[in-house]
């Protein structure tokens, strides 16, 4: 296996055309299309990086920042900022362009996190990545407290689950 990759190696990109049917009553795209479409090009990204199957461990957040429109080009950029063993950390960028003005505006920005997954179905080891331009390097530099926050943020989520358990709330 090779050791490490460029970052660039799993810049990935992905464009739609927002048309009436993936917008809500405000004629703005939904944002759970908008996630499907972080979700497909990040793990696209870590795929690349990977070099083998991955699965999504969490999306650390989602920043909404601005609406998008109908007949909006929507692109995506998505690549790997930091890899742990066998995680990798996936940030993505969504562009949306007015078609008819070609104005862009800088719309949503994502983190993810991706486990590669081996032939035998568990963790298996990634490599490491390499930042290169000033924008790899400055994402690569916050990662690790990045981690640490998702770490934190896990234990929260598990001890939320264990608290609230599996009864529904019309069962004795």
């Amino acid at each position: 296996m090779t050791i490490e990759r460029f970052v660039r190696e799993s810049r990935t990109f992905k464009a739609s055309h927002v048309l009436p049917p993936d917008t809500n009553n405000h004629n703005t795209l939904f944002g759970g299309r908008l996630m499907a479409h972080i979700d497909d090009v990040a793990a696209i990204s870590a795929m690349k990086h990977a070099r083998g199957p991955v699965v999504t461990a969490s999306t650390d957040s989602v920043d909404f920042l601005h609406p998008i429109r109908v007949d909006n080009e929507v692109s995506l950029e998505a690549f790997v900022t930091w890899t742990h063993q066998t995680s990798m950390e996936v940030f993505v960028k969504v562009v949306a362009e007015d078609l008819l003005s070609g104005k862009r505006t800088v719309c949503a920005t994502s983190f993810l996190t991706f486990v590669a997954i081996g032939p035998d179905g568990r963790p298996t080891p990634v490599p490491k990545v390499v930042a290169e331009t000033q924008e790899e390097i400055f994402l690569h530099d916050g990662a690790a407290e990045r981690a640490e926050a998702r770490q934190q943020r896990r234990k929260r989520s598990k001890h939320l689950a264990d608290l609230l358990g599996t009864r529904r709330p019309w069962e004795p």
